[in-house]
C-alpha cells in the first residue's frame, strides 16, 4: 500500500518538521497538507491512505472516509464500571497481585493493557502488536495522548509495545518468562457495532491462533494463560480437542468468555 505523512490543515512550522521525521522513521514521503488537499481535489492523489499529525501532536490514519486514531475510551468506561461494583470477567479472571509481568499477545487499540496495567503498581505489560500501522498509532498515542486521568497515564508508563508478530515472539521467548500471557484474538464474526475496532479493521492481521500457538503461551507462562472468546465462535472449541482449560467464565449479557489454563 502507498501512504504518506502529513501534518493538519496551517500546520507551524514545529509541527511541519516533526511530521517530516516521523516521515523519515517510516521511511515514507513527507507530503505539504496543502499539496495533498490540492491532489486530492484533482483526483491525482496516488495514496491508499495518509498518516496525519495534527496541532496537538496526535497522529492518525486517513483513509476514504474514515479515521483511525487512538483512544482509551473503554478502558475508561470498564474501570469506571468495575469501581460502580460491576463485574469486569477480565480483571476477576487474572487475579492480579500487582507485580506481574504480563503478555498481552494481541495488543490492538490497548483498552485491555491499559486496565490491567492499572493494577500492576509495581508490575509491567509488554505487548505485541503484528501490524505496523496499528503499532504505530497506539505507541504514539501511548506516549502523546492528554490522558484525562492520572491513572491513565500511569497505566500507559507501565506498558512496553513492541511490533512483533506473536507466534515467532513465542517461539523466541525463554519458558516460564512471563507470569501470566494474554491473548484477545479477532473474532469469528465481526462485531460491526463495534464503533472503536471498525476503524482498526482495514489494518489488522488476521492470522488464527493454533493450538500450537496456545502451548507455546503455556510454556512460556509461569502462572496462567487467559484466552478470550466470543461464545458464538468456535475457537474454544476447536482449542478443547487439543488443550484442556482449567475453567472457562464470562458473561452471558456480552457473550464474551474467558478460557483460563492454569499451571
Amino acid at each position: 500500500m502507498k501512504y504518506a505523512v502529513t501534518t493538519s490543515h496551517k500546520p507551524s512550522a514545529e509541527l511541519a518538521l516533526k511530521a517530516q521525521q516521523i516521515a523519515r522513521e517510516y521511511g515514507v514521503p513527507y507530503m505539504p497538507r496543502r499539496k495533498l488537499t490540492e491532489l486530492k481535489k484533482e483526483g491525482k492523489l496516488d495514496l491508499d491512505f495518509y498518516y496525519v499529525l495534527d496541532r496537538n501532536e496526535q497522529l492518525y490514519i486517513l483513509y476514504g472516509d474514515s479515521k483511525f486514531f487512538f483512544h482509551p475510551s473503554m478502558a475508561k468506561l470498564r474501570l469506571k464500571n468495575y469501581r460502580e461494583g460491576q463485574r469486569d470477567h477480565l480483571i476477576e479472571n487474572m487475579c492480579l497481585n500487582g507485580d506481574e509481568k504480563v503478555l498481552d499477545a494481541t495488543f490492538g487499540l490497548g483498552s485491555e493493557a491499559l486496565l490491567m496495567a492499572h493494577f500492576l503498581k509495581s508490575g509491567e505489560v509488554i505487548g505485541l502488536e503484528a501490524s505496523v500501522h496499528v503499532y504505530r498509532i497506539v505507541k504514539h498515542g501511548l506516549c502523546h495522548y492528554p490522558f484525562q486521568y492520572q491513572w491513565m497515564k500511569d497505566a500507559a508508563s507501565r506498558i512496553t509495545l513492541m511490533n512483533r508478530d506473536l507466534k515467532h515472539f513465542l517461539r523466541d521467548s525463554a519458558d516460564e518468562s512471563y507470569d501470566i500471557v494474554y491473548c484477545d484474538p479477532m473474532f469469528e464474526v465481526p462485531q460491526y457495532s463495534s464503533s472503536s475496532l471498525n476503524p482498526l479493521r482495514p489494518f489488522a492481521v488476521y492470522e488464527p491462533i493454533t493450538s500450537e500457538d496456545v502451548r507455546e503461551m503455556i510454556r512460556v507462562a509461569k502462572k496462567k494463560v487467559v484466552l478470550k472468546s466470543r461464545v458464538t465462535d468456535s475457537f474454544f472449541e476447536e482449542l478443547e480437542k487439543f488443550i484442556e482449560f482449567s475453567y472457562v467464565d464470562g458473561s452471558k449479557s456480552s457473550g464474551v468468555i474467558y478460557g483460563v489454563i492454569e499451571k
